[in-house]
């Protein structure tokens, strides 16, 4: 017998983190783990360490030139990275 009330897995597992109170967190590392993926080689080469706090995504751009390019459009990369794992993680994304 079939019970009628099913479930994705997908959504059961959603929810499991979500009331486990993991989903942040494991969402902040997805997106930390696909800046290098969303933003490419030569990006990744100059990224010298990256964390969010208080949904700004920190990165640390060794390179002067990367890093001007890169803050003007910091709002743009926030929504891209976001869009990338599906879900609102950060607002803005800060270089130093």
């Amino acid at each position: 017998m079939r019970k009628s009330n099913t479930e994705r897995v997908d959504a059961v597992i959603r929810q499991f983190m979500r009331i486990n109170g993991i989903e942040t967190p494991y969402n902040q590392y997805r997106l930390i783990e696909a800046w290098p993926e969303v933003m490419g080689p030569v990006v990744k080469q100059y990224t010298a360490g990256i964390f969010i706090k208080n949904q700004t995504l920190h990165v640390k751009i060794t390179s002067p030139a990367i890093k001007q390019n890169l803050m003007m459009e910091h709002r743009a990369l926030a929504r891209k990275l976001n869009e990338h794992i599906g879900a609102q993680v950060i607002e803005d994304v800060h270089f130093y």
